[in-house]
């Protein structure tokens, strides 16, 4: 026993770790421990690591179709408070990161015989209406955005870390590739292999879950605790919203912003005119009021001002007329 205890803290002290630190390390365990004290999140994690795990035949080793469900269920149905800290814990050792990598029990809802090509697994995904959500989510919220300091739209690591969860349970299921924890890379079970021409495209889809920095970086973020300090943008859009401007009516098909108002405006405000609408009470007639306080008259070069009475000059302008007919006449 003491010469056991004495190899330990040898070896821990060749790699320089702290047997006190490394015993508290595995954030993973700690994540399933605090699972299994929720009645909820024990039951469905237990209804599903039993579903994955149970042999059909010497040929199948599982039931992915039921494993799949089973896995939706648990994290449909179990709040991310759980779920996240089982699927997104930060190790410091390979051991916690196998842990980690194993959550999903990918031996059955992950892995297969053989790696189907990406574009073929993005086919089968589409062609079910629920993985087709879920995977315009992912890219939706995990698209690389070069605008936003953590790399993700909106710097919003949360949409990212549940739309990828959403993808779980499905053909296009995520997983760790490798218990590696010193480096973060997920990826689909598929290759680029016999894309031929589309294998530009191909990479660029697998490329959107192994060499995502938005992903990788919510990933981090959660594990280490540092995405709380990370305020998520709303709107999504970064633009300044103009403002609210007054409704005003639209422009015949004829006639485009350049065109003059002529007679369409004077057709508009007639017909609101007939209906016996006040203009002082709708917010639509702010171009009948500019129209009734210059009186344009169709089919005349005649603009009266605002103080003209029916259209009709005033007795000054007819005076001149008569005046110059007078002259006229003379000569």
């Amino acid at each position: 026993m003491i010469l056991a205890n004495t190899f330990c803290i040898l070896f821990f002290l060749g790699t320089g770790a702290d047997p006190a630190m490394s015993a508290k390390s595995n954030h993973c365990l700690d994540a399933a421990k605090a699972c299994n004290l929720n009645e909820n999140c024990k039951r469905l994690r237990s209804a599903y690591i039993s579903t994955c795990n149970r042999e059909v035949s010497n040929s199948e080793r599982c039931n992915r179709r039921k494993c799949h469900k089973a896995l939706r269920q648990f994290f449909d149905r179990v709040p991310s408070e759980y779920t996240y800290r089982m699927l997104f814990c930060s190790c410091r050792d390979q051991a916690c990161a196998e842990r980690r990598r194993q959550t999903i029990l990918p031996s059955c809802s992950y892995e297969d015989k053989e790696k189907p090509n990406c574009l073929d697994l993005r086919n089968v995904c589409r062609t079910d209406h629920l993985c087709r959500s879920r995977l315009a989510d992912f890219h939706a919220n995990c698209r690389v955005s070069y605008q936003t300091t953590t790399s993700c739209p909106s710097d919003n690591y949360q949409a990212c870390l549940g739309s990828y969860a959403g993808m779980i349970g499905f053909d296009m299921t995520p997983n760790y590739v490798d218990s590696n924890p010193t480096s973060i890379v997920v990826s689909p079970w598929c290759s680029c292999r016999g894309s031929g021409n589309m294998e530009e495209e191909c990479e660029k889809f697998l490329k959107d879950f192994s060499e995502n920095p938005c992903l990788r970086n919510a990933i981090q973020a959660f594990g280490n605790g540092t995405d709380v300090n990370v305020s998520p943008k709303n709107p999504l859009f970064h633009a300044t919203q103009s403002p609210k401007m007054e409704k005003t009516p639209s422009l015949p098909d004829d006639l485009n912003d350049s065109t003059s108002l002529g007679t369409s405006v004077i057709t508009t405000c007639t017909s609101i005119q007939e209906q016996g609408l006040k203009l002082n009470k709708s917010k639509e007639l702010s171009m009948c009021f500019t129209e009734l306080t210059t009186n344009i008259i169709p089919g005349s070069d005649f603009v009266g001002s605002p103080d003209s009475v029916d259209g009709r000059p005033r007795p000054v302008i007819i005076l001149t007329a008569v005046t110059f007919l007078l002259l006229a006449l003379a000569l």
